[in-house]
C-alpha cells in the first residue's frame, strides 16, 4: 500500500486553493455518504481537501485514496483492502475522502457497509450516470450531493484575489472587472488553466474524458465519428441540434448511436442539452434541444467556427450559472423566441433573453420575444443580459441588466 501512503503526502500539500461558495458546514455535520459530483478537473480534490481541513482532523483520523492513479487495479476488494491497511497502520477508523470513486466496480457496496458502520464518507466522481444509477439502488436516502462546477465568475475573481466590485462599484473597478469578465471568455473556469493561464490544457482534459471515462469504459471502436460529435457540438453552443445532423456529419448509420453517444458526453459533463419549454413531456422530448459547454475553455480548443460568435458564448456563460444557481431551465419558442425559461414547482419563475450587443437593431426583437413569453408562461419576471448596451428607451417591465454583474449577484 505505499501507493496509499504517497497519495496521502501529496494530498496534503495542496495550496492556494480558494473557497468554492459551499457552506462546508452542512456536508461535514450530516451523518449522510456526501457525493462531490462534476467533469474532470474541476477541483473535486481540492474540494476534498478543504472539507478534511475543515474538520481538523490529524493524520490518522482520515484515509485519502485516489481510485484513478494508475499504479493501482482497483477491483472489487480494493477499498476493503486499503481500509484494512489503515486500521492496522493507525488503530482505529478513518473518514474516508474517496477520489473518482466510480473506477472501482461495485464501489457503492462498500460504501453502503461503511455507511452502516457510522463513518463518514466523503466521494467524488466523474460520470453521472454511473453514479446516480448506483446510488439509487444503494444509498437512497443516504447521501448528500454536491454538483461541483469549473470556477464561476465570482471563484475566478477570488483566485486572482480581486473583490466584487458590486454594487457600489467605481468606474476603475468596472473596467477591471470587464477586463477579468474578457479574460475569463477566454480562459474558463477549470482551476489549473486559470492558475496556469494556458488553454490548451483543455485538450489534455478532452483527451482524457473521451479515452478513458468514455471510449475504455463502454468499449467504442468508433472513436473518430465521437470526436466529430463532440467538435460539432462545442462549434455550435448555445444552438439547436438534430440527432440527422449529428449522424450526417459524423458519418454514423444509425440515430441510435448517436443518441447513445450524446449521453456519454453529457454522463461525462462535457456537454448539457436544454429542452424547449412545453406543458406536455412528450413534446418536450420530441422537440429540438440546445447544447452547451460545461467550460469555455473546451469550446475555444474544440470549437471550429472561423470567428467567435460572442453572443453564443455569453449565453453559455449565462446557462452554466443558471445550473450552478440549481435552477431548472428551458428554452422558450413559439412566435418569438426566449433563451431561457426558469421553472420551480410546476411554475413558471422568470425568463431571460441574453444578447452580446443590445442596440436600436435587434431591440423590439429580443424585448418582444422576452414580452411574449412572460405573457404565455404568467410571470412578471424578466431580464435582458447583456454585454454592452447603445439604446435610449427602456421597456418598463423587464429588468436590463450588464452580464459581469449578473453573474456576481448573489440571486436573480
Amino acid at each position: 500500500m505505499l501507493a496509499l501512503l504517497d497519495q496521502k503526502e501529496t494530498f496534503v500539500l495542496k495550496k492556494d486553493i480558494i473557497s468554492r461558495g459551499i457552506a462546508l458546514d452542512e456536508f461535514v455535520s450530516t451523518s449522510l455518504v456526501v457525493l462531490i459530483s462534476g467533469v474532470r478537473r474541476s477541483g473535486k480534490s481540492a474540494l476534498l481537501y478543504l472539507l478534511k481541513e475543515h474538520m481538523n482532523l490529524a493524520p490518522s483520523q482520515w484515509l485519502y485514496i485516489n481510485c484513478d492513479d494508475d499504479r493501482i487495479i482497483p477491483d472489487a476488494n480494493f477499498l476493503e483492502n486499503a481500509y484494512q491497511w489503515h486500521l492496522q497502520q493507525y488503530n482505529q477508523a478513518p473518514v474516508f475522502f474517496i477520489d473518482e470513486i466510480q473506477q472501482v466496480p461495485n464501489w457503492e457496496k462498500f460504501v453502503n457497509r461503511m455507511y452502516e458502520r457510522g463513518h463518514k464518507l466523503f466521494i467524488t466522481g466523474s460520470n453521472a450516470n454511473l453514479l446516480s444509477s448506483e446510488m439509487a439502488t444503494a444509498l437512497t436516502g443516504r447521501n448528500r450531493v454536491i454538483h461541483l462546477f469549473p470556477f464561476s465568475f465570482a471563484e475566478f475573481l477570488s483566485f486572482h484575489k480581486l473583490k466584487t466590485p458590486f454594487p457600489n462599484a467605481t468606474t476603475k473597478a468596472l473596467m477591471e472587472t470587464r477586463h477579468q469578465l474578457d479574460r475569463y471568455i477566454k480562459l474558463g473556469g477549470f482551476p489549473l488553466i486559470v492558475k496556469e493561464q494556458n488553454i490548451e490544457i483543455a485538450s489534455d482534459y478532452f483527451k482524457d474524458i473521451l479515452y478513458r471515462d468514455i471510449i475504455a469504459r463502454y468499449n467504442l471502436t468508433q472513436v473518430n465519428e465521437l470526436r466529430i460529435i463532440a467538435q460539432f457540438l462545442a462549434t455550435n453552443v448555445s444552438k439547436l441540434f438534430s440527432f440527422k445532423r449529428l449522424q450526417d456529419v459524423s458519418g454514423l448509420k444509425s440515430t441510435s448511436t448517436v443518441k447513445n453517444y450524446l449521453d456519454f458526453l453529457q454522463q461525462t459533463y462535457l456537454f448539457d442539452y436544454l429542452p424547449k419549454f412545453d406543458y406536455s413531456l412528450a413534446a418536450q422530448v420530441r422537440n429540438s434541444k440546445k447544447v452547451y459547454v460545461i467550460d469555455l475553455a473546451l469550446y475555444h480548443v474544440l470549437g471550429t467556427a472561423f470567428s467567435e460568435n460572442s453572443g453564443r458564448l455569453i449565453e453559455n456563460l449565462v446557462y452554466i450559472e443558471l445550473k450552478r444557481r440549481k435552477h431548472e431551465v428551458y428554452y422558450y419558442s413559439n412566435k418569438g423566441e426566449c433563451d431561457f425559461v426558469l421553472r420551480k414547482n410546476l411554475e413558471t419563475t422568470g425568463v431571460i433573453q441574453v444578447v452580446y450587443d443590445l442596440n436600436i437593431e435587434n431591440q423590439s426583437r429580443e424585448e418582444n420575444g422576452l414580452l411574449e413569453a412572460m405573457t404565455d408562461l404568467k410571470t412578471n419576471k424578466g431580464q435582458i443580459i447583456y454585454y454592452q448596451k447603445n439604446i435610449n428607451n427602456f421597456h418598463p417591465n423587464i429588468q436590463y441588466i450588464e452580464i459581469s454583474e449578473w453573474l456576481l449577484q448573489k440571486q436573480w
